[in-house]
């Protein structure tokens, strides 16, 4: 099998078992079907922070002003486990000289955080995400081996040095040296 067969194999399968990891565009496509206002200028802003010292983003507003809906709209431009251009082709970001260059580019890692804080003790959260997403990096990249006595970030780190891993960064340098 080739290392591009199994790297669309591999993301076929995070398709079908993804909970934080690569999620794909359903969320922001259930809100595009609705009644919708344009917030895709947050990406430009985002795109302009990747790879550099300001590179962590935090999207902050009053409760029920959009933060979920932000963050799906991010997961979907950014996750390489589908193709969101036409969710975008009419919103503000897609005139943006950044739009090509990241769109469906990344692997994305997302937390909705009430998931967690809905049937837990506060004490219990930490512990769960740190298990859960641990689990699901594993699932996700299949080639690393984690022991049990690996945390969350060794798992994370021996992720990102995976084959598969290494092999999707390829891609898109090769596709933004195009």
């Amino acid at each position: 099998m080739s290392l591009i067969s199994l790297s669309y194999l591999c993301a076929k399968i995070r398709w079908l078992m993804g909970t934080y990891i690569n999620l794909g565009k359903a969320g922001f496509q259930s809100a595009r079907n609705s009644e919708y206002v344009d917030k895709s200028g947050l990406i430009a802003i985002v795109n302009k922070t990747l790879f550099t010292e300001r590179r962590f983003s935090c999207v902050t507003r009053s409760r029920r002003f959009g933060k979920s809906l932000a963050a799906k709209m991010l997961c979907a431009y950014y996750d390489h486990s589908c193709d969101s251009r036409s969710l975008f082709a009419d919103l503000e970001i897609a005139g943006n000289q950044s739009f090509e260059q990241h769109l469906n580019k990344y692997a994305v890692l997302y937390l909705d955080m009430t998931n967690f804080m809905s049937d837990q003790h506060d004490e219990d959260i930490v512990a769960k995400v740190r298990h859960k997403l641990k689990s699901e990096v594993i699932m996700a990249y299949p080639g690393i081996s984690a022991s049990d006595d690996d945390d969350l970030m060794d798992t994370l780190l021996k992720a990102h040095k995976s084959p598969l891993c290494l092999f999707s960064r390829e891609l898109a340098y090769e596709q933004e040296s195009a």
